[in-house]
């Protein structure tokens, strides 16, 4: 992902690619960590935690507002 504002480069793997698909679908953080949980075959305890880690260092670096 490149931040053309910042002027900077970010890697995703998978699992960020498919968490910031459904961010730009519209998708709430509970409805993301399920099918998250489901595609990947990971206890939802842990991607909750997951997801929301990520999404926070998004708004850090100012690549999503907050809704």
């Amino acid at each position: 992902m490149l931040d053309v504002e910042q002027g900077q480069m970010f890697n995703l793997n998978p699992v960020g690619s498919r968490i910031l698909e459904l961010l730009e679908k519209g998708s709430a953080e509970a409805d993301i960590v399920n099918v998250i949980s489901r595609e990947f075959n990971t206890s939802r305890e842990v991607v909750e935690n997951d997801v929301r880690e990520f999404i926070e260092s998004l708004k850090k670096h100012k690549l999503v507002a907050d809704r």
